[in-house]
């Protein structure tokens, strides 16, 4: 997960450059900095969103498993 938020942040920007073409104002870097720094953080808060998910249906598939057990194992 983390080598491809780092793919996602390298070839954003040079996406980014290439189709801008050359200007002359310097702001347009700072811009791309600033989206990529905010980009980092919804990063950063969807990768302990996908792990809480994945362990509540991990939670839900035993609690089911363990119910769909014939009752003769259970003793």
């Amino acid at each position: 997960m983390r080598a491809l938020a780092m793919v996602m942040g390298i070839l954003a920007p040079v996406s980014a450059f290439a189709a801008s073409g050359a200007r002359e104002d310097s702001s347009g870097i700072f811009v791309w900095v600033f989206l990529g720094f905010c980009a980092l953080i919804v990063v950063a808060q969807v990768i302990p969103a996908v792990l809480l998910l994945t362990g509540m249906v991990k939670g839900a598939v035993s609690v089911v498993r363990e119910e769909m057990a014939p009752a003769t194992s259970r003793n």
